[in-house]
């Protein structure tokens, strides 16, 4: 075959893999929307017995021999010749993982899953331990099949974030963790900003409805897309064309659902920014989970706490709930939403704060790997480090190792990106202040359109072609510059707290 019957034929098994990962993931997106409680168990057999197909056919000889063919012809374009290069390193790591052992994390996965939920609504996290314990020896298993250099851990992150390892994070961690503090520390000697009309009763069926305004507003597809709730928030795709998000809801708590629904959008706009001829290779996918979670961050944070943002938004707000807000200016409404103070909930976190919610997990799941933890010590160890790092006692499972979901989907190597991708968003957020220079007079207008076709030119339109720094350097012209976040961070919150 010449060169573009190969890639033809690769395309072809390429895109009948997605389908059936998809199909999967229509499972999983259903099982935690709308699935019946007595449906959990042959859930789990079904979408088991779709990865083990998938994965079957990922690790497939033939498919291995089409591809180092493709990756030895010429006449392929750059973005082809790209997609061949990737798909091989996924398959030779694909190949490493033997079917029954996805299978068998498949069915622990769902396994921890129901656990999780059941410890978290009864409050005791001795349920979740021996589900967990489980995973966290397939996940070293998993360490081990891979290969790594140095940390173990370091072959579980690259599965999220390729060429992120504990060195990286770790250098990260110890120069941001200092002015992190600093400022923390002023802001703890300043008088705190009220943020109680924040916790009145706000009717759910309305914030509903403000949140899909909201999405709305940031450039969200509810024609290739939709809202549901789930316990916790999370975006999921099937395509470009079919992206599904989540949120929750607490009607004494206005900020809950609000900045979910922003933060969730703004995956949401990243999964339909993908391009879409390339559906079920590389190129149309995401770069890295720091780089989707700088999509998910910028819009969050840069834009959506920013005053600007509020100064077109809040009126709005307003007419949603005028018993609430009526006597509120968007000047108070703005500092409320932005309050730094220490908290057990890392996703009702502030911008600051939150990076130790993310330092504590990352601590925690390196010794669960490298096997200095175990399950049983998690809860003691948990609460010891919030003590630590941000002077909160915790009270109980629920605000503590319970909160986030993530281990109970066998996603260890993932929590660094959350402040990785923290960091990108605002150097990618300096980048676009720096090629317009009225972009926070368009955004106090309503306008975030450049915005969006600035995210949507140089970072959703490239898919998986770059690895994290250099789509960041594409972008912004530097490498990862922690900088970029303090000075944001530094002045915003100076300002706040100075007056």
């Amino acid at each position: 075959m010449n060169a573009a019957e190969l890639y033809n034929s690769y395309q072809t098994k390429m895109q009948k893999i997605a389908d059936v990962k998809y199909a999967a993931a229509v499972l999983e997106w259903d099982q935690e929307t709308y699935m019946p409680v007595n449906g959990s168990d042959k859930r789990g057999c079904q979408i088991a017995t779709l990865n083990e197909i998938a994965h079957s056919f990922l690790t497939e000889e033939q498919l291995g021999s089409l591809l180092l063919e493709l990756n030895s012809a010429t006449g392929l374009s750059s973005a082809e010749k790209r997609n061949a290069e990737l798909s091989l390193q996924d398959y030779q790591r694909n190949k490493k993982l033997a079917p029954e052992f996805v299978r068998s994390m498949s069915e622990n996965i769902h396994m921890a899953y129901h656990a999780w939920v059941k410890a978290r609504k009864a409050n005791e996290g001795s349920i979740f331990q021996q589900p967990l314990q489980k995973l966290i020896d397939l996940k070293k298993q998993q360490a081990d099949l891979l290969g790594y250099e140095g940390h173990p851990y370091n072959a579980l992150m690259s599965e999220y974030d390729k060429g992120l390892n504990t060195n990286i994070v770790d250098t990260v961690f110890t120069n941001l963790q200092p002015a992190l503090s600093k400022l923390l520390n002023f802001i703890q000697q300043r008088q705190q900003v009220n943020d109680s009309f924040l916790y009145q009763l706000y009717n759910k069926d309305s914030q509903w409805k403000y949140g899909l305004a909201l999405l709305k507003n940031i450039g969200f597809d509810f024609e290739s897309g939709r809202q549901d709730i789930s316990i916790h928030p999370f975006t999921t795709n099937f395509s470009n064309a079919d992206v599904r998000i989540t949120t929750r809801i607490d009607e004494n708590s206005f900020s809950n659902m609000t900045w979910s629904c922003i933060h969730e959008g703004g995956h949401a706009l990243y999964e339909q920014g993908l391009p879409a001829e390339y559906y079920g290779l590389p190129l149309g996918e995401y770069c890295s989970l720091s780089i989707h979670e700088s999509q998910s961050r910028i819009w969050e944070n840069n834009i959506g706490r920013s005053l600007s943002f509020w100064e077109h938004n809040f009126p709005l707000l307003k007419t949603f709930f005028p018993e609430q807000l009526g006597n509120i200016n968007t000047s108070q409404f703005f500092k409320a939403i932005n309050k730094v103070q220490p908290s057990f909930i890392r996703t009702e976190a502030d911008e600051l704060t939150y990076h130790f919610h993310v330092m504590i997990r990352y601590e925690i799941e390196k010794l669960l790997i490298d096997g200095t933890l175990t399950a049983k010590d998690v809860s003691s160890y948990w609460n010891e480090l919030y003590k630590k790092y941000l002077g909160v006692i915790v009270p109980d499972d629920r605000h503590g190792y319970l909160q986030d979901i993530h281990w109970s989907h066998g996603s260890f190597g993932y929590f660094a990106t959350y402040s990785t991708g923290s960091l990108y968003a605002a150097q990618l957020y300096a980048a676009i202040n720096n090629e317009h220079i009225d972009i926070e007079r368009q955004v106090a207008q309503g306008n975030t359109i450049t915005i969006f076709n600035w995210l949507r030119a140089n970072i959703h339109s490239k898919g998986r072609f770059y690895t994290s720094e250099e789509l960041c350097k594409s972008a912004t012209g530097e490498y990862l510059d922690a900088k970029y976040f303090t000075n944001y961070a530094t002045k915003k919150y100076q300002d706040i707290y100075s007056s």
